[in-house]
């Protein structure tokens, strides 16, 4: 088997966050769910968007924003997700490349646009999001590269796009391509809606050993499982995957890996202002830890302190050094 060219190869909703700042007053004429996440069409993403004051934009997506992390930790990663042919799809490519992500989908022509969250953000720090997820649900087995999902030492995949039928046939046949070339599937829950549509799909993959790392926090874990108790939940899943990481805000974090099990405490934090990405950035933090060889403390530990430096701030990329922060704290 070759050395892998990537550390991690991700396939996710590829979004455009444009966000901006704006008073309650706005919220309450656009009739928003205030602090929510509601999903709009495109002509409510469109009015919704012309109604906005001056907005920034920033690739998103829950695999996205894992990849970033790894990527500011000096990861070597790929994405695979589908844009449209327009401008939020050039925002979308130049970003994601810009934070040092490969990224060659081929843009999608025609209806519908690339996908965007759009983020409203009261002066009480309250981020109220509308997403249209569009050209995102239609990624194709087509678009995969073989050669490329080969390449990548852990092919990671996002519960979110697991609910459109194309990029659920694209991540099966990219989960076939990966095993057969000896490399490991990551497999991240996303919320426990997801695991509620899909969970006779999850628990399949789980039962024939295709998934060797699987991310959940608790709240999945017990829709996954059925039970409420936690213990019984793990002990249910951790011997029919390689590596179970199952979060827990701030009650921390367990992971069992090959028959060991630690647990860590969650990193102590001033305050917390947007829990948003906070386990994409853990799965950031334990994906590039486990793609070095680490040990499983050591890698639960680099995603807790990711976690908590994405908690500390709104948005879900870095604002400080995630490299030298995570040296630092790992003395």
């Amino acid at each position: 088997m070759t050395a892998p060219r990537y550390d991690v190869i991700a396939i996710g909703n590829a979004i455009v966050d444009v966000m901006a700042p704006c008073e309650d007053d706005l919220i309450d004429e656009l009739e928003l769910n205030k602090g929510g996440m509601t999903l709009v069409d495109e002509d409510g993403a469109r009015r919704l968007y012309a109604a906005m004051g001056p907005a920034r934009e920033i690739s998103g997506g829950s695999a996205a924003n894992t990849l970033a992390g790894m990527s500011a930790l000096g990861a070597q990663c790929a994405f695979v997700g589908q844009v449209a042919n327009d401008q939020l799809g050039d925002v979308f490519s130049h970003d994601i490349r810009a934070v040092g992500i490969d990224f060659d989908t081929p843009a999608r022509e025609g209806e519908p646009s690339t996908a965007r969250c759009l983020i409203f953000v009261t002066p009480d720090g309250e981020r109220t999001m509308n997403t249209f997820l569009g050209a995102s649900q239609f990624l194709p087995p087509a678009a995969l590269d073989d050669e490329l999902i080969a390449s990548a030492g852990i092919l990671y995949l996002e519960g979110y796009l697991w609910d459109p039928e194309e990029p659920r046939s694209a991540m099966r046949r990219a989960i076939e391509v990966a095993r057969k070339a000896g490399r490991k599937v990551a497999f991240t829950a996303s919320e426990s809606f997801v695991i509620e549509r899909h969970g006779d799909d999850f628990r399949a993959l789980i039962e024939k050993g295709q998934i060797d790392i699987l991310f959940v926090n608790e709240h999945e874990l017990a829709t996954l499982t059925g039970t409420n108790d936690f213990e019984d939940g793990v002990a249910m899943v951790a011997g029919k995957v390689p590596v179970l990481v199952a979060t827990r805000s701030a009650k921390g974090a367990v992971g069992i890996a090959y028959g060991e099990r630690v647990t860590i405490a969650a990193e102590p934090i001033d305050k917390v202002v947007d829990t948003t990405g906070a386990g994409d950035l853990f799965a950031a933090g334990f994906l590039t830890g486990h793609a070095r060889g680490e040990s499983l403390e050591t890698c639960l530990r680099m995603g807790a302190i990711c976690a908590a430096e994405i908690i500390s701030h709104y948005g879900a990329r870095s604002e400080a050094d995630l490299k030298a922060l995570v040296a630092e704290k790992l003395g």
